[in-house]
């Protein structure tokens, strides 16, 4: 089997964020549900972004923020998700870029604008998602790139695109394709919303074609629909290769087999900004992953990433976290 040019290829959904503070009383004067991710219109969006305050704009989503993650780490990376042919098409395109990750797929013309997520940050740092998907949601197979895929040690599949059938039906031919070529298929479950909506797809597509599992400790006990961690985390075990569930402030358990890994969080001086933990812990996990790392160092490079990211505002590193690795005495294997 050839060696694989990439270590992770990340197919999500193409969002350029856009980033402000507001207090409780902006959410409540909006409607706006503190600490939720809500799909709104494009309507919505405008007159949400108009009230705003000044605002951050970088390419975002979920699986584009874990490439820039895998990048940081010194990882090798590439993506698929769709933009339009716009101003913030160009952004989101030149951002992933400007970071190292391999990003070609073809913008959509004559359609819906770029998707953007309108993220209110309270001082409880937490954040509150206005997305609007736009042309992020018009991904199908066509834009699967077979060849980038097969020559990636896993792909990345972001429960965030898995609402069309079209979509549906792209992330099964990605995870085909990928099992074809030898290599390991991924899936973060994305937020609870995400499984409330999709739960019986989700749970066939990780018995049929998911190796890793993503998820935090709500979306996995929505997905089972039981209360009780550790009995949802028994059912998971006996679905899926590897399971990564991270626990906020409690760190992450990992499963694998009958194998079962607790890393701790990291300490963080000042919780900032929530948003991205989840997306950056899934980078260290599965760049360790990629290059054959055990689990508990695998766990140890997402909580890092994670604490990297939560303390600041964003949704990307703002330091190498390659070096605040080997500062750590945390080692990264190389790539094969």
């Amino acid at each position: 089997m050839a060696t694989p040019s990439f270590d992770i290829i990340g197919v999500g959904n193409a969002i350029v964020d856009v980033i402000a503070t507001a207090d409780d009383a902006f959410l409540g004067q909006h409607g706006i549900e503190k600490g939720a991710m809500t799909l709104i219109d494009e309507d919505r969006a405008k007159a949400i972004y108009a009230a705003m305050g000044p605002g951050q704009e970088v390419s975002g989503g979920s699986a584009a923020n874990t490439l820039a993650g895998v990048a940081s780490l010194g990882g090798r990376g590439a993506y698929i998700g769709k933009v339009a042919d716009d101003q913030l098409g160009e952004i989101f395109a030149h951002d992933l870029r400007a970071t190292g990750v391999d990003y070609s797929t073809a913008p959509l013309t004559g359609g819906p604008a770029t998707a953007r997520c309108l993220i209110l940050v309270t001082p409880d740092a937490q954040r509150s998602m206005n997305t609007f998907l736009g042309a992020s949601t018009l991904f199908s197979g066509e834009d699967v790139d077979a060849a980038r895929i097969a020559d990636a040690h896993i792909t990345y599949l972001e429960g965030y695109l898995f609402d069309r059938d079209e979509a549906k039906a792209a992330f099964v031919a990605a995870a085909e394709i990928a099992r074809k070529a030898g290599r390991k298929v991924a899936l973060t479950l994305s937020d609870p919303f995400c499984v409330d909506r999709h739960r019986a797809s989700f749970r066939q597509l990780i018995a049929g074609h998911v190796d890793v599992v993503f998820a935090n400790e709500a979306e996995l006990k929505s997905l089972y629909q039981l209360d009780d961690f550790d009995a949802a985390l028994a059912q998971l075990r006996t679905q899926t290769r590897i399971a990564a569930i991270t626990r906020s402030e409690k760190g992450a358990v990992i499963i694998c087999g009958e194998e079962s890994v607790a890393v701790p969080a990291d300490p963080v001086e000042r919780l900032v900004d929530t948003t991205g933990a989840g997306d950056l812990f899934a980078a260290g996990f599965l760049l360790g992953l990629a290059r054959s790392a055990d689990l508990e160092t695998c766990g140890r490079l997402g909580v890092l990433a994670a604490a990297e990211v939560i303390s600041h505002v964003g949704a990307r590193p703002l330091v190498s976290l390659a070096g605040l690795a080997a500062r750590r005495g945390i080692t990264i294997p190389a790539a094969a």
